[in-house]
């Protein structure tokens, strides 16, 4: 077993904190559910997004689409998507949420995560699951049934390859990764990934779940502090949720929908001061308007953040 050992990078620091909420957007932001994405567009709103004090970036990996996937459109290679950001921006934190780990090997993964490392000034967040679409893995050749197993002998080779790219865990002394001068991302697990808490506790740097009414969610983050505090005692680990926002013009209240809300600028500053103070680290932020342009989107989000914390995003 690799333990989640190291110093934390920059990248993590300026994100997760005990007692401070930050924010960070997931791509792409969307006009509406079904609207065309021109993802060059998207590019640009990531710049914006950086400049509106907005602390991560974050993409998903979905390799193939089909009646499986309730979503029409195609998002981009998550690797390619963190390059082109990687090249407009300087300082707001890359990650993927997230990378299916049982349909890629270790190897590759540990090659883009270097490079994106070296290309970027060390952002990367390395945000990884064990996918759920039983027709993805059959179309890789794998079962679903394996993700659990597949998830941690993957992490194992992955985490290693990381921490020690000279030598490659399983492969003899000749074998190397480069390039070699990269700080080792911060691992964080999206969803359970078929995992105990205390697994997660034990062998990543944070855990990410998703948007669950207010008492389940504090009931959620009590059972997190508790595996932390079983098996890492004394060390931080990260807590984020992953929250839709359909977002309208003016300060209505905000109203449930499916993993998130339907709000204007009043109601969000509300979910924000509660995220908060329900011990969330980190919210990623799915946006979407039918109203709103999503530069707008973005800058309604920054000012509800300096609004409900104080601060910037």
């Amino acid at each position: 077993m690799i333990p989640a050992a190291g110093p934390s990078p920059r990248s993590f620091d300026q994100v997760f904190a005990e007692g401070r909420l930050s924010l960070g957007v997931v791509l792409p932001v969307r006009r509406q559910p079904d609207a065309p994405i021109d993802f060059r567009e998207q590019i640009a709103l990531a710049r914006r997004a950086e400049e509106l004090g907005f602390a991560a970036i974050w993409v998903r990996d979905v390799p193939l689409n089909g009646p499986w996937y309730p979503e029409i459109i195609g998002h981009l290679d998550p690797w390619v998507a963190l390059g082109a950001v990687s090249a407009v921006t300087r300082s707001i934190a890359l990650g993927t949420a997230a990378t299916v780990l049982p349909l890629r090997h270790p190897w590759h993964l540990a090659k883009a995560a270097a490079s994106v490392q070296a290309l970027s000034g060390q952002r990367l967040l390395l945000g990884l699951g064990s996918g759920d679409r039983p027709e993805e893995f059959a179309a890789f050749g794998l079962r679903s049934e394996d993700r659990r197993t597949l998830f941690r002998e993957k992490w194992e080779k992955l985490q290693g390859a990381l921490l020690h790219p000279q030598s490659l865990p399983g492969l003899p002394d000749s074998f190397e990764l480069r390039p070699t001068d990269f700080v080792p991302p911060p691992l964080i697990v999206i969803g359970s990934a078929g995992q105990s808490l205390e697994w997660i506790a034990r062998h990543a740097a944070g855990w990410a779940t998703y948007h669950r009414e207010p008492e389940q969610q504090r009931d959620r983050h009590h059972l997190w502090r508790r595996a932390v505090d079983g098996a890492a005692p004394g060390q931080f680990r990260s807590f984020s949720v992953a929250l839709h926002l359909s977002i309208e013009r003016g300060s209505g209240a905000a109203t449930a929908i499916p993993l998130g809300y339907r709000t204007g600028e009043t109601g969000l500053v509300s979910i924000l001061a509660e995220q908060r103070d329900l011990g969330v680290h980190h919210l990623m932020l799915n946006l979407e308007s039918s109203t709103l342009e999503p530069d707008e989107s973005l800058e309604l989000v920054a000012a509800a953040a300096a609004r409900a914390t104080g601060t910037s995003s």
